[in-house]
């Protein structure tokens, strides 16, 4: 059964954010820049956080800078992430949550190897999918 995390988007602050929320849960964070992922990003963009995650215990605490065209909006600024057991499972819960909302991202191989998709339900809330392969 998939396992469901939060993931939360800032606007150029989630370092600052997350060093925060590590400092108050403890644990371990591990920081990945746009940098770190691509190596044509113009040097502006090289320290933006791409992807965050804090895991203290069975906490696990995601988070990004990556905002979409629209900025923050109600409903964009909390995710709720289900990390899914097998290709099939990631294919049912995308295509049931995406009924009468808006599938956002498709579900698609990523660079860092899983399949990933992102979705807004019909209440307006934001989700991201994603099944690890390996």
């Amino acid at each position: 059964m998939a396992k469901i995390n939060a993931y939360l988007t800032f606007n150029g602050n989630c370092r600052q954010a997350m060093t925060f929320y590590q400092e108050c849960l403890g644990g371990e964070l591990t920081l990945q820049t746009l940098g770190d992922a691509e190596e044509d990003i113009p040097v502006e963009l090289r320290q933006v956080i791409l992807h965050a995650v804090l895991v203290a215990d069975s906490l696990v605490l995601m988070g990004s800078d990556m905002v979409g065209e629209k900025g923050l909006q109600r409903g964009n600024a909390v995710s709720l992430c289900l990390n899914c057991t097998s290709e099939e499972e990631i294919r049912r819960l995308y295509y049931r949550l995406s009924e009468g909302g808006q599938a956002t991202d498709p579900l698609e191989d990523t660079f860092w190897g899983d399949l990933f998709g992102g979705l807004t339900d019909q209440f307006g809330n934001h989700w991201i999918l994603n099944y690890n392969r390996s």
